[in-house]
């Protein structure tokens, strides 16, 4: 079928087929590096969607991200960055725990910055909430796992 019989109406539907990216209900704190990454995400899908104007078929994919990332900016809480260590695990924070055997490393972001690869975890994760608010040298229990000592809270 040529293009040009294709009704307005049927675009408008293939268009709304794409769905939306979900937006957490969760406060959209943000450390400084956070914040700046959702900068560079929303200006690369304002970018994104200016080199594919007449492309309809990416086209509502690139709207619908530049719509994420426009809320994920209008909504978000930057936390200044510590120059002490807290006495307690609070977010942005540098964690170093110990569980069984193993220690690990992590920061206690926001949720568009998360990357439990790269020891960057979301604060709402279960382990980062169950951290949340204690002090080193405490023991924390999360359900249905081994529990965990905080061990040194560093900026």
């Amino acid at each position: 079928m040529s293009r040009a019989f294709v009704s307005e109406e049927a675009e408008e539907n293939r268009a709304s087929a794409v769905p939306e990216r979900p937006v957490s209900a969760h406060p959209n704190l943000v450390t400084p590096n956070g914040l700046a990454l959702i900068d560079s995400a929303l200006a690369s899908a304002q970018a994104a969607l200016a080199d594919t104007a007449s492309d309809d078929t990416v086209r509502p994919r690139r709207l619908r991200d530049l719509r994420y990332w426009q809320a994920r900016r209008a909504t978000a809480m930057p936390i200044e960055a510590r120059t002490s260590a807290p006495d307690e695990v609070v977010f942005g924070v540098l964690v170093t725990v110990k569980r069984g055997r193993t220690t690990s490393h992590f920061r206690i972001v926001g949720e568009d910055e998360a990357d439990p690869a790269q020891g960057l975890l979301s604060y709402i994760s279960p382990l980062a909430a169950a951290l949340l608010g204690a002090e080193a040298g405490e023991t924390v229990e999360i359900e249905g796992r081994e529990p965990v000592q905080v061990l040194a809270i560093d900026v």
